[in-house]
């Protein structure tokens, strides 16, 4: 496998238990150890949950956060966000800012991108996408 940076919709899969995610993500820790989450994912997590006030589900996860390697933004992610972004526009296609911000972590640390969220991924030049949910 390769290096992969997890979107947080594979992240809530695997809180819910969705069989081939946890297989993957078993898969993925024994060959790398760490799992490899961005700073957007984790706020985007957190922030669902806490609007739900799912205490359990948010202790869960930040059970989760503290056995992964965190990548934060950086100057190059942001400026490959911005790239990605114009590139996107010019062709008609728009995707939100959170989506654009991952896409430049998982460029500038040359990840592929596991997602479900094909529809926003896949037209993202320079970026490999998997989807574990149907592996």
């Amino acid at each position: 496998m390769e290096p992969a940076l997890i979107d947080t919709n594979i992240i809530s899969m695997f809180m819910r238990g969705h069989p081939a995610v946890t297989d993957c993500f078993a898969a993925y820790v024994k060959e790398h150890d760490r799992l490899n989450l961005s700073i957007i994912t984790i706020y985007e997590a957190l922030s669902g949950l806490k609007h739900r006030d799912a205490k359990k589900q948010t202790a869960a996860f930040e059970l989760l956060v503290e056995v992964s390697e965190v990548w934060p933004l950086t100057e190059q992610s942001v400026e490959l966000s911005a790239e990605v972004y114009a590139a996107l526009r010019k062709k008609g296609k728009v995707i939100d800012d959170i989506d654009l911000l991952i896409a430049g972590i998982a460029k500038a640390n040359e990840f592929v991108l596991v997602t479900n969220n094909r529809k926003h991924f896949d037209p993202i030049e320079g970026i490999t996408v998997e989807d574990w949910s149907d592996a």
